[in-house]
Parts: C-alpha cells; sequence; structure tokens
C-alpha cells in the first residue's frame, strides 16, 4: 500500500483551469494571486496514489477508444458499499451517471412533468434548484429548523401546510450540504414516512456519505433504514467528492426497484448517456483498501481544520459556526453581527480576500451566512481565520 499524501502540500492551481482558483476573480472579485478560494466544493488535494497509477496506465495504454461494460467498476462500487456502508447492492441495481448533478436533473426529469414541484429543505445545495427550474419544474421548499444544539433538523409540523399536492419528487441531501449535518435513523424514518404519505419519489443524495468527520455520528444509508419504500428510492452516490475526482463527471443511480430503474435508464438511453473512458478506472481504484485507508486520514486531517477554523472564529462577536459532522464544508452565521449580507459579505471578499459561497443561494434560511470549504492545507485555513480575525476586528 502506497504512503498517504501529504494534505500540507501546497499545488499551485492556478492557469491549470481550475475553477475553484481560475474564476474566483470574475465571480467573487477575488484575486487568485493573494485569495483564498473556499468556495467550489473541491479539495486541494491529490487524490490517492491508486487513482493516478490507474489513469496513468489508460494515458500510458495510448488508445482511448469506447470502454466496456467495465465489471471491475461495478464490482468495486459494490465492495464499497458493503464494506464502508453495510449495504448490499446488486450490480443490477447500479447506473452510471455524469455526476450527481446530472443524476439528479435525470431523476427530476424522469420521475415529474413540466410545472409539477419538487421538494427540497432548505438551505441546501444550489444545484438543485438550478436544474429542477432549467427543467420547467417548481420548486417546492421547505425551510430547516435549527435546533438547541445549533444543528439543523426537520419541521414537519411547519411543512404539512405547505404542500400543494402537485410535489412529485423528495430531494434529501444525507450528509447535508451546507450545514455539514449527519441526519439520525430515526429523522430518515421520518423522511421515508413523509415521502410515502405524499406519495412522493425519494432522491437521496449520499455523496458526502464518506466524509463523516471523527467523533459525529454514523451516517445512514436511507436504503437500509427503511427498505419498505424500495418501490420509491433513487440513491445517488460518487466516488468524486470522496477522492477529489470531481473532473471525472462520473456517479452511481442505485435504484432497486425494476419499474423505476427502466425510467430512469430510459431517460438515459433518450439523452445518449454513456460513461466515458477515464473515470471508471478511477473510481474502481479509489474504491480499494488503498482508498479506504487514505479516506480515513483525509477525514482525519478535515476534523483538524475544522478545529483551527471554529476555534479562531469563536472570538469573533456575531459570528456563529454551524457544528461540522460531516463534509469539509463550514457554515458560518452572520446573522448576530447585525450586518446585512452585502457588508458581510464585502469584508469578507473585499478585506479578508476570501471567496465564499453566499448563503442566499442555497435557498430559504441561508441568507445570513456563507460557506466556507475546509478542504484545503492547514496552513492556507489558519491564514484566512487570520484575515477573518481581522476583518471584523472592530467587532472585537
Amino acid at each position: 500500500m502506497s504512503a498517504m499524501p501529504d494534505f500540507d502540500e501546497i499545488i499551485d492551481r492556478r492557469g491549470t483551469g481550475c475553477s475553484k482558483w481560475d474564476a474566483m476573480e470574475a465571480v467573487y472579485g477575488v484575486s487568485p494571486d493573494d485569495g483564498i478560494p473556499m468556495w467550489v466544493a473541491d479539495m486541494d488535494f491529490r487524490p490517492p496514489a491508486s487513482v493516478s497509477r490507474a489513469l496513468r496506465e489508460v494515458v500510458e495504454h495510448g488508445v482511448y477508444g469506447y470502454p466496456d461494460a467495465h465489471p471491475a467498476y461495478t464490482e468495486a462500487i459494490r465492495w464499497w458499499m458493503r464494506e464502508r456502508h453495510g449495504w448490499q447492492v446488486a450490480a443490477e441495481d447500479i447506473l452510471t451517471v455524469h455526476g450527481l448533478v446530472n443524476g439528479t436533473a435525470l431523476a427530476v426529469d424522469a420521475f415529474t412533468a413540466p410545472g409539477e414541484a419538487v421538494v427540497l429543505t432548505t438551505p441546501v445545495y444550489h444545484a438543485f434548484a438550478r436544474v429542477i427550474r432549467a427543467l420547467g419544474r417548481e420548486v417546492r421548499e421547505l425551510p430547516l429548523r435549527i435546533d438547541e444544539a445549533g444543528l439543523y433538523c426537520f419541521d414537519w409540523k411547519a411543512w404539512e401546510g405547505m404542500l400543494t399536492g402537485s410535489e412529485r419528487v423528495f430531494i434529501l441531501c444525507s450528509p447535508h450540504n451546507p450545514g455539514g449535518r449527519v441526519w439520525s435513523e430515526d429523522e430518515l424514518r421520518a423522511v421515508a414516512d413523509f415521502c410515502r404519505r405524499h406519495d412522493m419519489i425519494l432522491v437521496s443524495d449520499e455523496i458526502h456519505h464518506d466524509l463523516v468527520l471523527p467523533g459525529a455520528p454514523r451516517h445512514q444509508v436511507m436504503a437500509t433504514v427503511a427498505p419498505e419504500i424500495a418501490d420509491r428510492l433513487v440513491t445517488l452516490t460518487a466516488a468524486t467528492k470522496t477522492f477529489n475526482i470531481a473532473g471525472a463527471h462520473i456517479g452511481n443511480a442505485i435504484i432497486p426497484d425494476p419499474e423505476l430503474r427502466r425510467r430512469y435508464a430510459g431517460r438515459m438511453a433518450g439523452l445518449g448517456l454513456s460513461p466515458g473512458l477515464f473515470g471508471l478506472p478511477m473510481v474502481t481504484a479509489a474504491y480499494s483498501p488503498e482508498g479506504a485507508a487514505w479516506v480515513d486520514a483525509l477525514t482525519a486531517y478535515i476534523d483538524g481544520n475544522r478545529r483551527i477554523f471554529d476555534e479562531g472564529l469563536a472570538p469573533i462577536p456575531g459570528l456563529r459556526s454551524m457544528p461540522l459532522q460531516a463534509t469539509y464544508l463550514a457554515w458560518v452565521d452572520f446573522a448576530a453581527t447585525g450586518m446585512a449580507p452585502p457588508e458581510f459579505t464585502a469584508r469578507v471578499e473585499r478585506v479578508a480576500r476570501i471567496a465564499a459561497n453566499h448563503g442566499g443561494s442555497f435557498g430559504k434560511g441561508g441568507e445570513s451566512f456563507l460557506r466556507f470549504n475546509l478542504a484545503s492545507p492547514r496552513s492556507r485555513v489558519a491564514e484566512a481565520v487570520s484575515r477573518l480575525q481581522d476583518a471584523f476586528a472592530d467587532l472585537q
């Protein structure tokens, strides 16, 4: 097994066509020369060496024709889900999509008609609403509530009166992005029951399921928690977020029900979708014992970055970082500063020279927040903390 990578290594990604770095100035006015990109959800780390070896083998072969069904890829997915999540997945249930935004869009397209509604529990990953609206469907936002522990929770009593009957799909983000919440088994059962009672198909986006931090509750796979809703369940997973290979644009829609799978596969066929050559061996190499050891080291490192970030922001009056259980995305509330979003974002972008996602883009309830990506070398996270302390020094 290869040695663990050096997560402290500074890798210069500028000028490589990297959206996180090279688009930062156009989007936020923050120059990549002296700015810190903490927006796009990819990591400034190299993937496991096994992934690079597999990709190098493909390149060195020198012929880049159509790939076959790649059974080793399917078996690697099944092995990973069984070993890491206790989930027995049948090979025939796995459909390969071009990343999970594509996977989500396919589900909306396959299971709803124009004008019908898709449920989002907001604030939530901004791409969901974007593809729903682009497909001519309505976004039904059900706002999450913050509990006594400062964590997001479902607000079932309020939500019952917010549905109109036009809702056909419920999209669950599990673990939650941007709040970093790992939903409990009871909460997941309640989601399943809600979808059954309101006759909605449940799309469970579990792309962050490997990124649970040490000491946090264990991620529960919806398919194992509520097998009774298999006839209305689509689970989306991917190696791309876990191993920082998002550029491969590959993911899985795992659908146990034959009729749902037929409808979903029909939309894929109608759009002429099939996997590319390079993503298949990358995922196969990632879903391995070497990849598992790398993930364990990664989550420990991210947890160290989380501690530095949270401890650095804690003394700043009015700033509150939501307790992070999973993902590498800190969700910081600026509401208690008394500042409007344009003022606190200007301090972050113009004074601290940090690019962070604006909370309003995640839907209702996110307006007073910014999302910060902590998956960078520790020295860069520490520098970001120092800059934020300086930018809000007048509050201290």
